[in-house]
């Protein structure tokens, strides 16, 4: 079992927060926190402890409950890592930094809270890209990125607007030119 390894780096959750200390998005890896109710009590003081620090230049690193928790606000939401007491703090940030410069990536700098509810579903599987049952799966925002908007297999391909414009202009051209041809053989 991984969480019995202690060479193996293990996620306990990420939480993304509003400026109200709102839930957002959530993946809770293990059993520490069994119910939404056990969960939301977290969120709730883990917010009432945090929201009057100022993580906006750097993530802030705090202890809390047993746990270290790895936070930084960006625009008006509040990104969060935890792992366990004895978890290298530099692995959390590492991917602290890797969930919040991806769903910065997939929002094209646009991070706030009306976007990021608009976009969700992106928000979620980079999500599930970055950690998977607590397991550090990648840490890249540019592969995270390209894998949530399934640009290449291996994610090799980062996403720019000119690649977007380009696709966008081939499928039109495409549709165009199978309309015309429908059309001609009426």
């Amino acid at each position: 079992m991984l969480a019995n390894d202690p060479t193996c780096p293990v996620i306990k959750n990420m939480i993304l927060l509003d400026s109200e200390g709102k839930r957002i998005a959530v993946k809770y890896y293990g059993n520490e926190w069994p119910s939404v109710v056990a969960q939301s009590n977290f969120e709730k003081s883990l917010w009432n402890k945090t929201s009057r620090t100022n993580a906006r230049q750097e993530a802030e690193i705090v202890m809390f409950d047993n746990y270290i928790m790895v936070y930084k606000y960006l625009g008006d939401l509040m990104f969060y890592v935890t792992g366990s007491q004895d978890e290298n703090e530099l692995i959390l940030y590492t991917v602290l930094q890797a969930f919040y410069e991806s769903v910065s990536v997939l929002l094209r700098q646009q991070v706030e809270k009306k976007t990021v509810l608009e976009n969700l579903d992106l928000v979620l599987l980079a999500m599930d890209e970055i950690v998977d049952g607590g397991v550090i799966l990648e840490t890249d925002p540019q592969v995270v990125a390209a894998r949530v908007t399934m640009r290449g297999a291996e994610g090799e391909m980062p996403i720019t607007e000119q690649q977007v414009a380009v696709q966008t202009f081939s499928k039109a051209f495409a549709s165009a030119k199978e309309h015309l041809a429908r059309s001609l053989l009426k």
